[in-house]
């Protein structure tokens, strides 16, 4: 293989993620390609994948490239395709950043979950800030699931933020288990395609702690939907809903690699308020590529 491809490492919350720029889409990477990047013992490593293409370019894409420039083709760690990734548009953005695409204010992203738009604020002293995201209106079907682990069960609240979240609320983080593997839940059919499932338990008002197995990845150190999740099912649980309020409502989240803000505002709409950091670039071995395409 001659063509040498470039790569970034970035994390939001410490859910981190090769970033591959390849704005013409012209790289071919499948599943078994994306599944080596990211291991973590012999790949460069990463909960999921990047890549940065413009939105004209993709075919899944092109219809949005009126309203977003920039299309986020993302993977899970499997290689698997996913709708969304909060975290994911965060670090997205900060690398469309980096790379001297836009300043700090506004972004439209492209993504297979719609188009997100994204505030970058300006940090103290030149320094980056905050990226806030409108995640969208989250969707709340009636149909729930019951989660069980190691004897214990919760009933769980279905969200969709754009792909599906069943979010219990525990005594105790640790009787999610290990997370390695997707949590039973019951009955079968609720989640056809799998599902992020969400562990919770309250730290104070409006303030709320939680773990997750991501759909493709197992346990991660932060999921973004999964914040919102986890945001709108305690407000509801809390009898909190800004439609009928007229009241924004927000929560703190604690998740393993940091913290996040949700808003939710009467109009349905979810936005996620948190960091992004670019740790590292470099450039992909071609002949290890080579050997990982055979």
């Amino acid at each position: 293989m001659s063509t040498r491809i470039g790569f970034l490492k970035g994390h939001g919350t410490e859910n981190d993620f090769v970033i591959v720029p390849d704005p013409d889409d012209t790289l071919d990477l499948g599943p078994a390609a994306v599944a080596a990047l990211c291991d973590r013992r012999a790949g460069i490593g990463g909960d999921g994948l990047l890549r940065v293409v413009r939105s004209a370019a993709h075919p899944e894409a092109s219809g949005m490239a009126a309203e977003a420039e920039w299309f986020m083709d993302y993977r899970n760690a499997d290689g698997s395709i996913a709708e969304m990734c909060g975290n994911g548009v965060r670090v997205f953005a900060r690398y469309v950043q980096r790379a001297g695409h836009v300043q700090a204010g506004d972004l439209a992203v492209a993504t297979r979950g719609g188009v997100k738009r994204v505030h970058l604020a300006k940090g103290e002293g030149g320094a980056d800030g905050d990226i806030t995201v409108s995640m969208g209106r989250a969707v709340l079907p009636e149909e729930r699931a019951t989660v069980t682990v190691e004897g214990r069960s919760w009933p769980a609240y279905n969200v969709n933020m754009g792909n599906p979240h069943a979010v219990a609320f525990v005594d105790d983080l640790a009787h999610a288990g290990d997370l390695f593997r997707p949590p039973p839940l019951s009955p079968e059919g609720v989640y056809p395609e799998g599902v992020n499932v969400e562990f919770v338990v309250d730290r104070g008002e409006r303030h709320v702690a939680m773990r997750v197995h991501e759909r493709g990845s197992g346990e991660t150190r932060s999921c973004g939907t999964g914040a919102c999740a986890v945001a709108v099912a305690t407000a509801r649980r809390d009898g909190v809903d800004p439609a009928r309020t007229g009241t924004p409502v927000a929560y703190t989240v604690d998740l393993p690699g940091g913290r996040l803000v949700i808003t939710e505002h009467p109009d349905g709409t979810v936005e996620m308020t948190g960091p992004a950091v670019i740790v590292a670039e470099g450039e992909i071995d071609p002949d290890w590529f080579e050997t990982v395409l055979r």
